[in-house]
């Protein structure tokens, strides 16, 4: 077997099913092609299920894997169950699970933060990633293995003043995946990846001179571009990572520092 079947070996996801939360656009989007492009069938879930089967049919089409679309407000846990519930309905197993659904709201001030807004926050970024790894980590070990991928953020590590709710739930996302990681070794993996700025639809809004910006501070000197979360989502999902659990990678372009 020469080196290069080695490698693509490594990343095969034949047979396997994913499900990625958040899944119907930007990161989430590209992590589902990048899945179905290995071969594995993908659920994609988000709050609108119309996307959702838009995304899936699309998928359905150009990788000739099986896709489906769920609608999932993973902040519900009737939701996270309901979700679970499908996805072995259908597909009768589930090997690979990304909690990618999150939310950062803009608001005026600090003082401004409603209570509403910190619910909200919490419950997308956290609640449900707490939920669904549990739900789904309970059937992967009584199965004989499994992988989660939490998507983190760089503001886990270096928040700033206008996303803090945001960047306090990111980093509660760190520390359960280590959690998860201990308590569910040695059949299931749980790894984490931060990303910094890429250019998915959110940064439509940003201003020119947040662009303008971003070359200066970011020591690749720009933003990612949204197919470049891919190699380390494969990484975690695939065997190439079997030796590997409790990790959190930073995908940022070296933006951030690490936490110390």
């Amino acid at each position: 077997m020469t080196g290069d079947s080695v490698a693509t070996n490594l990343f095969n996801l034949d047979g396997k099913v994913a499900v990625v939360t958040g899944g119907s656009r930007g990161l989430g989007l590209e992590m589902c092609k990048a899945f179905a492009s290995q071969g594995a069938s993908v659920v994609i879930a988000s709050r609108k299920l119309e996307a959702c089967e838009r995304a899936a049919a699309q998928i359905r089409k150009s990788a000739g894997v099986d896709a489906i679309g769920v609608e999932c407000h993973v902040g519900k846990w009737a939701d996270c169950s309901r979700l679970v519930d499908i996805a072995y309905e259908h597909f009768g197993r589930v090997d690979i699970l990304v909690n990618n659904a999150g939310m950062s709201p803009l608001y005026p001030s600090l003082p401004e933060v409603t209570e509403e807004l910190w619910d909200k926050v919490f419950d997308v970024n956290l609640k449900g990633a707490f939920r669904l790894s549990t739900l789904f980590a309970e059937k992967m070990a009584e199965a004989g293995s499994g992988s989660i991928i939490n998507i983190s953020s760089i503001a886990a590590v270096q928040p700033g003043a206008m996303e803090l709710p945001y960047a306090a739930a990111k980093a509660a996302l760190n520390n359960l995946t280590i959690g998860f990681a201990r308590a569910y070794a040695p059949n299931v993996r749980v790894n984490c990846i931060m990303p910094g700025m890429f250019l998915t639809d959110i940064a439509k809004a940003w201003l020119p001179e947040t662009l303008e910006h971003a070359g200066k501070i970011v020591p690749a000197g720009r933003a990612g571009e949204p197919n470049e979360i891919v190699g380390a989502a494969l990484y975690f999902a695939s065997d190439a990572s079997s030796y590997t659990t409790g990790a959190i990678l930073k995908v940022d372009g070296g933006l951030a520092f690490p936490a110390s």
